[in-house]
């Protein structure tokens, strides 16, 4: 029965929706942009928690509408796009406009593909327990509007709430055991960012808009903390993870990421990455400064006020070396960098933090480091790894690493290259940076800082090795487990999240490895090209200027060489 409902729905969605196959020879760079110009709108206003995330506040008081006709429609307007950008005849296009061309395509395969093969809506409970706390979390983590309309849009949005949970009951036809379970969790660590971040909102409200907003609240959290016990029965009868395949990896690979590399390619790059980055750390005079120890530190900060704002102090450090050695530019509009505490709600799948640059429509530019709650008895990595020296964390994820590269990209003119998101380039920038600063000075030889660079190398190697093996099957979620352990250098907590991540965001924990690898292959590329000419400076500066593009098109855009390009499109 529910099947024959599918289809029914789907048949009538597709007769309002006419999917143009045909060839358009005489389609223009000028049709591609306004095509992409409806397509961003379109998202903007389907996907409105996403948008207020990204800076863009005109749908905060609604929830994406998971309701089955909607679902479905939407996946059916991608697809149309897709089947319209296709069908351009670009031979003739000048190089700028068929890069434009071959960006938007792949921003289109990357909907379509994890529509089609992942499936999200029907498999991951997260989606739903996700859509609830990111649509509370995107109206708090900045003042961009006054508390009061804040707080109105969000009573609007925890009233929508049940009806988000409601349709996920009826959408989850096959949940994954795993998935299920990381958003039970989820969901019962939820109370903080609903009942402690949000009334914060709320104390200068009217009385009636208070009482309003607390039943919605109350409402919202019934109905979210009902999903996970809804879940949980369900929990022994689910199906375990099911891997995406080889196939649809090596997809995935070529048609989204536009990379010269296939899975196995990949996961021989982790192979080596981890064997360089372990004998490293055997090198060290003192091997044991690569494992983070609080002891070792000058001082342990009391509490996580404090622990905050050593965090932030540091980073004036690492900007003056920039500037000094001429590393890297910072323009007139970047932002403050701030460092703030993990909500609970994000810390099944994000244990050690994770960043948060402005957004895309942001007219804010301050971004944060969201990290997790101080404990000085704390066997998590990321916060051994802190209370010692936090300064390789803060390169990666602040200046010049996230925010720093972020923050450019967000300025681009080409509005398709500014939405362009390619996780590579971006985890690939601040991976490289970490062992940058390293090789430039920052850090003293034999100290506790140059061995944390080289552990976070070693654990972003062993990532590859999890995320190829568990999504083609290989491996099962134990082994990936273990396998952070053993060859990653992690602790069983840290290496547990590791591999949720990597099960729940299917090549996500390629990027840093990969991404690193091809900017350091693109710089001795480029440093061939200028000779004498060359200076560090200015390739990160002419790296990161193009935005967060797949590097296979920066090589084109930067040295004319499109081989890399050639090689992942075959």
């Amino acid at each position: 029965m529910k099947l024959l409902t599918i289809l029914f729905v789907l048949s009538l969605v597709m007769l309002t929706i006419p999917v143009s196959i045909n060839a358009q020879p005489d389609a223009s760079p000028a049709t591609l942009r306004r095509l992409a110009d409806d397509y961003y709108n379109w998202r903007n206003q389907n996907y409105p928690v996403s948008s207020s995330d990204a800076g863009l506040h005109t749908w905060d008081a609604k929830l994406t509408d998971y309701g089955l006709s909607a679902l479905l429609a939407r996946r059916l307007h991608v697809k149309e796009v897709l089947a319209k950008v296709n069908a351009m005849q670009t031979e003739s296009w000048a190089k700028d406009d068929r890069i434009d061309w071959l960006l938007f395509r792949a921003q289109l395969e990357g909907v379509a593909f994890f529509d089609r093969v992942m499936d999200f809506e029907e498999t991951d409970p997260q989606t739903y327990v996700n859509e609830c706390s990111n649509g509370i979390f995107s109206l708090l983590k900045k003042d961009y509007d006054t508390p009061r309309n804040r707080s109105l849009a969000a009573t609007a949005r925890l009233k929508q709430m049940p009806f988000v949970i409601e349709h996920g009951k009826q959408n989850l036809n096959k949940p994954v055991r795993l998935y299920a379970q990381l958003a039970i969790d989820s969901a019962r660590s939820i109370d903080s960012l609903f009942n402690d971040s949000l009334m914060t909102l709320a104390k200068d409200l009217p009385p009636a808009e208070k009482t309003d907003l607390t039943k919605a609240r109350d409402a919202a959290l019934a109905s979210i903390h009902g999903f996970a016990d809804f879940l949980e029965k369900r929990l022994p009868g689910m199906p375990p993870f099911k891997p995406m395949g080889e196939a649809n990896y090596n997809y995935v690979l070529k048609n989204i990421y536009l990379l010269p590399l296939n899975a196995n390619q990949v996961e021989m790059l982790g192979q080596t990455e981890l064997a360089r980055a372990r004998a490293a750390e055997a090198m060290l005079p003192d091997p044991s400064l690569a494992d983070p120890n609080p002891q070792r530190a000058k001082v342990v900060p009391k509490d996580q006020d404090e622990f905050l704002k050593t965090y932030e102090s540091r980073e004036a450090e690492m900007i003056s070396f920039l500037k000094e050695n001429k590393l890297v530019t910072l323009p007139a509009y970047l932002g403050r960098f701030e460092i703030r505490q993990l909500p609970e709600a994000f810390k099944p799948t994000s244990p050690g933090g994770f960043m948060n640059a402005p957004g895309v429509y942001d007219q804010d530019p301050t971004g944060f480091y969201f990290i997790p709650t101080y404990n000085p008895q704390s066997k998590n990595f990321y916060i051994r790894a802190a209370i010692e020296d936090p300064r390789p964390i803060l390169g990666h994820e602040g200046i010049p690493g996230h925010f720093l590269q972020l923050s450019i990209a967000n300025h681009l003119k080409d509005e398709i290259r500014r939405q362009h998101n390619d996780g590579i380039i971006i985890e690939g920038w601040a991976l490289y940076g970490e062992e940058m600063l390293m090789r430039t000075g920052l850090y003293p030889v034999n100290s506790a800082s140059q061995g944390q660079v080289l552990r976070l190398s070693r654990y972003r190697a062993a990532r590859i090795g999890v995320d190829v093996n568990l999504q083609t099957g290989r491996w099962t979620f134990e082994q990936a487990v273990k396998y952070f352990m053993e060859a990653g250098g992690l602790d069983r907590e840290a290496a547990e999240g590791e591999a949720a991540g990597a099960a729940a965001s299917p090549t996500q924990k390629i990027t840093y490895i990969t991404g690193k690898w091809q900017i350091m292959r693109l710089l001795g590329k480029y440093r061939d090209q200028k000779g004498n000419d060359f200076r560090l400076g200015q390739f990160h500066d002419d790296l990161i200027k193009n935005g967060s593009l797949p590097l296979s098109v920066i090589e084109w855009i930067l040295l004319d060489d499109r081989s890399s390009l050639d090689q992942a499109l075959k």
